[in-house]
């Protein structure tokens, strides 16, 4: 489909007339069971009557250019056709976790200045406690006697979604991303050929819940401007993954996070070859110690990428083109529409080959083109990332002599201790070579002495007894001595984001709590400098 819509609406329309007939929106069974007998599948005819109803409907109750509609259907194709309705008033729609807490969507329904609530039913009575009196929705009340030709509003820089991000510390900010930003990511995805080539006969299958932009905006908007098909799962179930995917003739699959680990761990069967049917799977984050076992087991590529939500298409890489580097955390190589640098805590360029932040920009006259389109209430913040004329990332990546980019954390998860920069990727990639580890994350806590120390969160393999001293000595035999975690704590299991990612926010307040009530092992009067 060529470029040059102004709104994600306009695009639909000229999707809707190119594939009418085509199957657009998918929800198998067993992602429906809650609130549907069957499966629901709607072809792009389907969604644009559904989106011309509710579009008429959101203009009765005088949604306009400009204002915002808090979504409460979890993981629903609701979303997307609500994307689409408000879009085409010109409004914006704000995606909320029903799994969050009462203060949590408290604070998203509050600090969003949001119009109005659409709610699936059985979050209606919850929201109308915590709302403040706003009006809450469902789709039964969005009824129109009258359904007018459908004529989108807004342009290229009307914001389309409010996208709340965790962070590490505070409050989530709200990322605002307009029509340009989710029209940018989807041609850039449909562009890329090669092995990520996509077409009209895909089908997309996603577990990642469109509160975030790979589903929202990644996936949703790519099929829409190829004409294909988006699956949509109410979210990951390891054990039926393989039996969905066949049943649903997935030829894309997008994961992340642990997911891709989770499903290493299922018994090998003679069925695991899908070499035939998929494509590719886009997984970034992936652990890069699984990726060739990956790739051989079940027959098409991992691909590793890398983005934020605040930048969009306008700085993003992906390693979808030999030299791909399987099993370095290779991101790929910068696009030839963005700029780059690899810099020191001072913003100065750091030597080739090592490690740094990495900032990032547009060419062109404008840098900020494609990226976010700022904080919402918070521009202290929004020109702090943008100091300098750079995006800064606050990823330490390094750059090999092929160009290609290698992630190495978070700059906010790289421990310093006693003046030594430990990543901790780094030591929860040694963990997991322990037989005795199911899983792990890896963080700093304050230590009057070294500034920090290295705390692990340790899932313990099923059947396994081992102890704490144990895993420090194994430890010490794969890592130098001051990245060995000075502490230990067990637990059943590590706390993660609703995209699956462990949530990196949680682990130093956890890791504080488990050192002061004493449940971790104290491990650093172990850690000595090998005697030479």
């Amino acid at each position: 489909m060529p470029s040059g819509h102004s709104s994600v609406c306009s695009a639909f329309l000229a999707a809707s007339e190119e594939h009418a007939a085509r199957p657009f929106l998918h929800a198998p069974a067993s992602a429906t069971a809650a609130y549907a007998d069957t499966a629901i599948s709607w072809s792009y005819a389907d969604v644009f009557a559904r989106v011309t109803q509710l579009a008429a409907a959101y203009q009765a109750r005088d949604l306009q250019t400009g204002q915002r509609v808090a979504l409460a259907f979890d993981s629903r194709l609701d979303v997307y056709v609500h994307l689409l309705a408000a879009n085409s008033v010109g409004a914006s729609i704000v995606p909320l976790n029903s799994s969050a807490t009462d203060p949590e969507l408290r604070y998203l329904i509050e600090h969003s200045d949001c119009r109005l609530i659409s709610a699936a039913d059985e979050h209606r009575e919850r929201l109308a406690g915590i709302s403040g009196g706003l009006c809450i929705v469902g789709n039964a009340d969005l009824t129109a006697t009258e359904s007018p030709e459908l004529r989108p509003a807004g342009g290229p820089t009307t914001e389309a979604a409010l996208l709340y991000t965790s962070g590490t510390t505070g409050k989530p900010k709200g990322c605002m991303l307009s029509n340009e930003y989710f029209l940018a990511v989807g041609e850039w995805y449909t562009g890329l050929g090669g092995i990520c080539s996509l077409d009209s006969s895909d089908r997309m299958l996603t577990p990642l819940p469109p509160n975030h932009m790979n589903a929202l905006c990644t996936s949703f908007v790519a099929m829409m401007m190829c004409g294909g098909c988006l699956v949509q799962l109410d979210r990951f179930h390891p054990r039926s993954w393989w039996q969905t995917v066949r049943e649903e003739r997935a030829s894309v699959i997008h994961c992340l996070g642990v997911m891709t680990a989770m499903l290493l761990t299922l018994p090998e069967s003679d069925d695991d070859d899908f070499s035939r049917q998929i494509k590719f799977c886009f997984g970034p984050g992936s652990d890069p110690r699984h990726q060739a076992a990956f790739e051989s087991r079940f027959g098409f590529p991992l691909v590793e990428a890398w983005a934020m939500t605040e930048t969009g298409a306008g700085a993003i890489t992906i390693a979808d083109r030999e030299p791909r580097h399987v099993g370095e955390r290779c991101i790929g190589k910068p696009l030839e529409s963005m700029d780059y640098r690899i810099v020191d805590e001072r913003d100065m360029d750091v030597a080739d080959g090592q490690d740094g932040e990495l900032l990032v920009r547009s060419k062109g006259d404008d840098p900020r083109a494609k990226f976010f389109s700022g904080y919402y209430k918070d521009e202290a913040a929004t020109e702090e990332g943008w100091r300098g004329g750079w995006w800064h990332t606050g990823d330490v990546v390094r750059e090999g002599p092929d160009g290609s980019l290698f992630f190495v954390d978070r700059r906010k998860n790289v421990i310093r201790r006693s003046g030594e920069n430990i990543a901790a990727v780094e030591v929860e990639a040694v963990l997991y070579e322990s037989p005795d580890v199911e899983a792990c994350a890896v963080c700093p806590v304050p230590d009057e002495i070294r500034g920090d120390e290295v705390f692990a969160f340790v899932v313990l393999a099923e059947g396994s007894s081992t102890d704490a001293q144990s895993l420090f000595d194994f430890c010490m035999t794969k890592l130098t001595y001051f990245k060995v975690p000075g502490y230990i704590a067990f637990v059943d299991a590590l706390p993660l984001t609703a995209s699956q990612k462990v949530s990196r926010g949680k682990l130093k307040p956890l890791a504080r709590e488990s050192i002061a009530t004493g449940n971790c092992v104290d491990l650093r009067e172990f850690k000595r400098r090998p005697k030479s």
